[in-house]
């Protein structure tokens, strides 16, 4: 059996995976069509599909159906440093580790206040 036969005998898995990934794209836009009670259903809804449909591309087309477990050897440093790099910024971004209130939120809301008056709108320094 030659290379070109080989390659030729994927083309109805690639072919199959590409007719399941329009069949997950229609799904997807049915389901951001639907109207639900709750907005929050419809969201995981598209997020499964999408988690399913990047599930066949990295399976199929990136071939890491056909690889070896040392794969998940490489993927754990990644795994592990992004889980740390969420922890490290939950003081800065998760926890309003900075205050919002701001000396520009009270001075827009002095000029606004102005503007609607009829005044003159206070100069930025």
């Amino acid at each position: 059996m030659s290379d070109h036969e080989h390659n030729d005998s994927h083309a109805g898995l690639y072919f199959a995976v590409f007719i399941a990934l329009c069949c997950f794209t229609g799904l997807s836009v049915a389901a951001d069509m639907m109207k639900a009670a709750n907005p929050n259903v419809i969201k995981v809804i598209v997020l499964a599909i999408a988690t399913a449909k990047a599930m066949c591309v990295m399976l199929y087309f990136m071939h890491l159906k056909f690889e070896r477990a040392w794969k998940y050897m490489l993927l754990a440093p990644t795994f592990i440093l992004a889980i740390g790099m969420m922890l490290g910024l939950i003081p800065d971004i998760g926890r309003h580790y900075y205050t919002v209130d701001t000396p520009q939120v009270h001075e827009y809301a002095l000029d606004e206040q102005q503007k609607a008056s009829g005044g003159q709108a206070a100069e930025h320094h």
